[in-house]
C-alpha cells in the first residue's frame, strides 16, 4: 500500500482527495494537516510516502512545511506534491527548488491524481523536463553568475555532464539515446548515476539545478 497524507486549509479539499486516494485500492490515506505546522508533524508521526501539499495555507505555508519535511527526511522517503489552483506559478518554482517532485492543480481528474501518486511513489517526477525549463527561465534568477557552481557536479563525468545538460533542455530518454547514440537502458543508467552523485530526489531537481548552477544557460537551445 501507498501511503499518502493531505494537507490543505480546506476540509472539503482534504476529504475530497481522501475519497478518491483510497478508492484506488492499493492507497491508504493516513493523515490530514490543515496547515504547515501539521503537515510537518504530520509527517514525522505517519511517515507516509507521498504527501499533497497545498501552498497557501495559515500559520506555515505549505513552501516552508515542503522545505522543513525535506530537509529533515532522507532522499528516499517522503515525497511531496504540491497542490496549486494556478498553473506555473511563482511557488511552484519556489517548492521545486525546495524538493519537491512535481504539482498538481486542484481541478484534476480522479484518475490523474491516483497515477501521479503511484508515479511519485516509485520514484519518478510529475513534471516532464521541459514544463521544468518553462518554470525555470519564468523564475530564476537572470545571472547565472551569481550562482555558486555546485561542488558535486565535480563528481560527473563528461558523458553525464552531457547527458544532463541535455536533460535540462527538456529531452526524453528515448531523445537522449537518439542525440547520443546510446541506448535507453544506457541513458537510465547515466541518469540513476547522475541522481544519486548529486543527491537528487528525481530528473525535475536535476533540470533545476543544471540551471541554476549555470550549467546551462536560461536562454540556451538544445544543440548550442
Amino acid at each position: 500500500m501507498i501511503r499518502v497524507a493531505v494537507a490543505d486549509d480546506q476540509a472539503l479539499v482534504r476529504s475530497g482527495f481522501a475519497v478518491l486516494l483510497r478508492s484506488a485500492g492499493d492507497i491508504d490515506v493516513v493523515g490530514e494537516a490543515s496547515d504547515g505546522s501539521e503537515a510537518v508533524t504530520l509527517v514525522e508521526r505517519a511517515r507516509p510516502d507521498v504527501i499533497l501539499m497545498d501552498i497557501r495555507m495559515p500559520d506555515m505555508d505549505g513552501l516552508e512545511a515542503t522545505r522543513r519535511i525535506l530537509a529533515a527526511r532522507p532522499t528516499s522517503e517522503c515525497r511531496v506534491i504540491i497542490l496549486t489552483t494556478f498553473d506555473l506559478d511563482q511557488y511552484v518554482y519556489a517548492a521545486l527548488t525546495a524538493g519537491a517532485s512535481g504539482f498538481l492543480l486542484k481541478h484534476v481528474t480522479p484518475e490523474y491524481l491516483v497515477s501521479a501518486v503511484r508515479l511519485v511513489r516509485s520514484g519518478d517526477a510529475l513534471l516532464s523536463p521541459s514544463i521544468t525549463r518553462r518554470l525555470v527561465e519564468r523564475f530564476a534568477p537572470a545571472d547565472p553568475v551569481t550562482v555558486p557552481v555546485h561542488a558535486d557536479l565535480g563528481a560527473l563525468t563528461p558523458r553525464e555532464l552531457e547527458v544532463l545538460r541535455l536533460l535540462a533542455h527538456g529531452l526524453s530518454n528515448a531523445e537522449l539515446a537518439d542525440r547520443l547514440t546510446l541506448s535507453e537502458a544506457t541513458v537510465k543508467t547515466h541518469v540513476g548515476r547522475i541522481l544519486t552523485k548529486l543527491q537528487l530526489r528525481d530528473r525535475v531537481q536535476a533540470v533545476v539545478l543544471a540551471y541554476q548552477t549555470g550549467l546551462v544557460g536560461l536562454h540556451e537551445r538544445a544543440g548550442e
